[in-house]
């Protein structure tokens, strides 16, 4: 049987480890935030994990390569590998495209449970032209889009499309979570 750890906040069932991801513009960031408010569990941003080279990068709407993400991906995994430990759970809006991105942080937190956001090209492009203060180009869409593996029938998860109103989209997010 396993101990609890100390730091945990409540006794019950496994608070969960979600990662919401998805390209540029589907929504991580606003969905992700909503959920942890919902579940009462704490919520980071990946973006906020970024080196400043990366950013420096993709502010310049140079692509980011394997190289670049690792580190990236490793500190958003220690991340959930933490709240995981803690027993508090915790979302975190990130956009892992590619299957093996989203190994690296299974590899940290092997109860991470992936939430992929979805919507059409049109409505994210959208969607982007209308961000100010972001470094994330709309240029960088048809590479991001190019980029993405969906979650394949053995990863924990499922699809959530964000065309419908937040309220539906946090409602089904919410129906996928395991134990819930």
């Amino acid at each position: 049987m396993e101990s609890e750890h100390p730091d945990a906040r409540r006794a019950g069932p496994r608070l969960p480890c979600v990662v919401v991801i998805g390209v540029s513009g589907v929504g991580k960031t606003t969905v992700a935030r909503v959920l942890a408010q919902r579940l009462d569990i704490p919520f980071a941003e990946a973006d906020d994990f970024h080196s400043p080279a990366n950013i420096a990068k993709m502010s310049s709407g140079i692509p980011l390569d394997d190289a670049d993400r690792e580190s990236w991906l490793e500190s958003v995994g220690r991340w959930l590998h933490e709240r995981d430990v803690a027993g508090t759970g915790g979302v975190v809006a990130c956009s892992a495209l590619r299957r093996r991105y989203r190994d690296v942080l299974r590899a940290k937190c092997p109860t991470a449970f992936f939430v992929h956001l979805t919507a059409g090209h049109d409505l994210l492009e959208r969607r982007l032209s209308k961000r100010a203060d972001h470094f994330m180009p709309t240029m960088l869409l048809d590479s991001q889009e190019a980029t993405l593996e969906p979650l394949e029938p053995d990863e924990r998860g499922g699809s959530v499309d964000t065309g419908p109103a937040p309220d539906a989209v946090l409602e089904m997010a919410l129906e996928l979570l395991p134990d819930r």
